[in-house]
């Protein structure tokens, strides 16, 4: 089974190369790594430079924000399944695209894992994300799967589309609300840690960005048809806590 994993990145040099090395260290023979930098003026694309020849696809262009860069990776795409790893995220271990493609048996389209969060090295894990935990109806309060441990056929987004780039948070949020719950495709949840996840992403910088992470999240509900209630989408907080809790 070829497996597709697409990077995007922007200024990512301090991170980029140890992800970039946790993909190309993975046992499955048959993998596709896109990166997709939005013109970095760091020394990012010299870093692409020196593993260039395990490198399936790299561009380097303006965009018009992760989702977009993420599209764009999406259009390159040619394995059966595809994964979507970020600049400062890398694999638990090397086995993980082996069990991946292992996992994805005829009654699977979607497969959501489990994550690991840590602060500053990956030894040093703060929060434990499962999947396991998760169940369709939390959408409506805006909860999610982790989105890097989440693994979809290519069809899938086929029939699905694009990521919608009028979020400029809450995209993947979107897109597997419209994956699992819209087109309904087969999802398997697992509890194999297959990411470490590095803290501070983009809905996580300060409570403007949460909250607009929120508006986002309602907004997405609404557009594909679900009634969410605003205040409803802060639920999903006290469920969080049990995170830091494995």
């Amino acid at each position: 089974m070829k497996i597709s994993i697409i990077t995007v990145c922007y200024n990512s040099a301090a991170t980029l190369e140890q992800t970039i090395e946790s993909v190309i260290s993975q046992t499955h023979p048959d993998t596709e790594y896109i990166i997709i930098d939005g013109a970095s003026k760091d020394n990012t694309a010299e870093i692409v430079s020196k593993y260039r020849d395990r490198i399936s696809h790299f561009v380097s262009e303006p965009d018009k924000g992760i989702y977009d860069a993420m599209n764009k990776g999406l259009a390159l795409a040619t394995g059966e399944v595809i994964g979507i790893l970020n600049s400062d995220d890398l694999y638990h271990d090397n086995g993980v695209l082996a069990w991946v493609a292992d996992a994805f048996d005829s009654d699977t389209d979607c497969l959501c894992t489990d994550i690991e969060i840590f602060d500053g090295s990956p030894d040093k894990v703060i929060r434990y994300y499962s999947c396991l935990k998760w169940k369709p109806w939390m959408f409506r309060i805006g909860h999610q799967p982790p989105h890097p441990g989440f693994f979809a056929r290519k069809k899938c987004y086929d029939a699905a589309g694009n990521f919608d780039t009028q979020f400029r948070i809450a995209a993947d949020f979107d897109m597997m609300l419209r994956l699992i719950s819209v087109h309904a495709f087969k999802t398997k949840r697992t509890g194999r840690v297959t990411v470490s996840m590095r803290s501070g992403g983009e809905s996580q910088r300060g409570f403007s960005a949460i909250a607009k992470a929120n508006r986002e999240d309602h907004r997405s509900l609404r557009k594909n048809g679900f009634f969410s209630w605003y205040p409803l989408i802060w639920l999903k907080y006290f469920i969080k806590i049990f995170q830091f809790l494995k």
